[in-house]
């Protein structure tokens, strides 16, 4: 059996190259991540709205990208939808890395959904008698949420919201489908010039390891200094 041979990592370009996925990697994954997060709000406070119609459709939009599959999902906006778009638009897009856009799009949508989920769950442990309070003091139902009831949800639902990050960011290789530089696009780039194919693809595991390791403990030193009194 032939000996492992790392050195293929820095021969050549490829240190630039697995700089530039890396890179690439984490620029979709903070964009994605500020999409879902401040859609993903928005949706959880439209969920538990007192008014049925803005319920319904936020459980219809969560129910769709909850059950239909990442992938299929930026297949449909990066083949599908810029079919419907006026030409000058496409070619607008296209000249400003369409690649990209539309990965950033798929998955901080389909991300939202879960941010939304996680922050409605710790919303709703929230005691109602809180938001009665912030109404009688004068506030209104926003001003109610966006003061008293968001924060604390916020602090409860905080591991669910690492989770999702770390998952976030692992999805972020499927974006190698629309032709993303990302780093699982690199390695396989680098793997098919130098059919060092275990090496290759076991330094994108432990890199993806340790990108999921260093959310997890950032999200944990945020969450021992969000965590109530009382928990």
């Amino acid at each position: 059996m032939d000996r492992l041979d790392f050195s293929v990592l820095w021969r050549g370009e490829n240190p630039q190259l697995i700089a530039k996925g890396l890179a690439t990697m984490m620029e979709l994954t903070l964009a994605a991540w500020l999409l879902a997060a401040v859609l993903g709000t928005a949706l959880a406070l439209a969920r538990m709205a007192p008014s049925r119609g803005p319920r319904g459709l936020v459980a219809a939009y969560v129910e769709y990208h909850q059950n239909v599959p990442m992938l299929v999902q930026l297949f449909l906006w990066y083949f599908g939808i810029p079919m419907l778009l006026p030409l000058e638009w496409q070619q607008w897009i296209n000249r400003h890395g369409s690649e990209f856009f539309f990965a950033f799009l798929a998955i901080g949508l389909a991300m939202a959904a879960y941010v939304s989920e996680g922050l409605r769950g710790g919303i709703r442990s929230i005691p109602a008698s809180q938001l009665e309070a912030a109404r009688a003091l004068g506030l209104s139902y926003l001003q109610s949420f966006r003061l008293v009831v968001l924060p604390q949800a916020v602090r409860i639902a905080w591991p669910t919201f690492v989770n999702h990050t770390v998952l976030l960011s692992k999805n972020t290789s499927l974006a190698m489908a629309v032709g993303v530089a990302e780093l699982t696009y690199v390695t396989r780039e680098i793997e098919s010039n130098s059919f060092k194919t275990v090496e290759v693809y076991l330094f994108a595991t432990l890199a993806y390891l340790v990108v999921s390791l260093l959310i997890m403990a950032g999200g944990g030193l945020v969450e021992r200094r969000l965590r109530l009194p009382s928990r």
